[in-house]
């Protein structure tokens, strides 16, 4: 994974103008975190198996008007940063209006940690997610200490989440209103 910075006395704009102008090999991932363009690799097999798993269980249960997506940048301005999640929620009115999408119009995030930058989706993610309200952000993480976990968050109050439910994998999390799912975290692969 590599960074770039703006200058110090950058803004937000260039920021963006920065992360859009970036030239990333294909596949990566190019983010902005606390105000740094982030490049990370592309993501293994098993992390693209359990977004595609994750998001064919979705089907059923996302919301009217919202679709689900992999690729969608959403925008937190709040902690300086631009996040690409594995997957979101989000009304498909909000990627109509020609600009980015803030993160609080998702209805839900999740991300599935990677090897090589676990902590952006444990703790900076966490908390940019929070800021910006997003109401529900399912973390699903195969390399948390030996014991692949599914973390999810709910209840954002001043850029704090807190943890609604967390399970092993193998065992089944329920995701609240408006999914009211019961997703089997036994069908994701191990790291």
């Amino acid at each position: 994974m590599s960074a770039l910075s703006a200058e110090p006395e950058s803004d937000w704009d260039e920021t963006v103008r920065v992360w859009q102008e970036t030239d990333a090999p294909e596949g990566s991932k190019v983010e902005i975190i606390e105000g740094i363009v982030t490049v990370s690799p592309p993501p293994s097999e098993e992390h693209n198996d359990t977004a595609e798993l994750l998001q064919i269980s979705l089907y059923p249960a996302v919301p009217e008007g919202c679709g689900i997506y992999q690729t969608l940048g959403l925008a937190v301005p709040e902690t300086a940063g631009l996040f690409q999640p594995d997957l979101c929620v989000v009304p498909r009115a909000a990627l109509r209006r020609g600009q980015r999408v803030h993160a609080s119009e998702a209805e839900l995030v999740v991300e599935v940690t990677s090897r090589s930058n676990a902590n952006h989706d444990r703790i900076k993610k966490v908390h940019g997610y929070a800021r910006a309200g997003v109401p529900l952000y399912l973390l699903l993480d195969p390399w948390h200490s030996g014991r692949p976990t599914a973390t999810l968050y709910g209840a954002p109050e001043s850029g704090t989440y807190r943890v609604l439910e967390s399970v092993e994998y193998g065992e089944k999390l329920t995701l609240p209103e408006p999914f009211n799912l019961e997703v089997d975290t036994g069908m994701f692969p191990p790291a």
